[in-house]
């Protein structure tokens, strides 16, 4: 980490590698959602990277990682629960092709019903609401990065789903 301090990126790529698997061990068991795990465990990469200059190297680095892998989970928890709070289900959709719609269209609609609460409503507001990512950033509280991640999921599965 002190490598890393001093703008090594190959120091920062090595450490990466060698907490990631304990960083994501971590985040599973503290995040209900098995899909937001990744992105959980990117914003707390992002936050060790953007925290870096307060480790102190006389102390020991995992209590200062996981500090941080802590107040990660904690926020993302916040915020999961607060979206949740305010959601609709999904779970009343109609299981029928009504007049006129494709068989198509009921698959991407079963689809959208599969997609986790935070990449439906990471696609919802910024596609179909048609808000920039910085006011979704803004209106949600997660970063215009994990945001990102979450659309570019959600449209991923979806087109996987639909062209089956």
């Amino acid at each position: 980490m002190g490598r890393a301090q001093d703008g090594d990126r190959e120091a920062f790529h090595t450490l990466f590698n060698d907490v990631g698997p304990l960083i994501t061990r971590f985040v599973a068991r503290r995040i209900r959602e098995p899909n937001e795990v990744e992105d959980v465990c990117q914003e707390i990469l992002l936050a060790i990277y953007q925290s870096r200059h307060t480790f102190q190297p006389s102390r020991p680095l995992e209590p200062w990682l996981f500090a941080i892998a802590h107040n990660v989970c904690s926020d993302h928890n916040q915020r999961h629960w607060a979206r949740v709070s305010r959601q609709r289900s999904v779970d009343d959709m109609p299981e029928t092709v009504a007049a006129g719609e494709t068989s198509a269209g009921l698959d991407l609609r079963r689809a959208v019903g599969r997609l986790s609460q935070a990449q439906m409503q990471a696609l919802r507001l910024t596609k179909i609401d048609g808000l920039s990512l910085a006011e979704v950033s803004e209106r949600t509280g997660d970063s215009i990065g994990s945001l990102k991640v979450r659309v570019h999921r959600a449209y991923e599965f979806l087109k996987k789903v639909v062209s089956q």
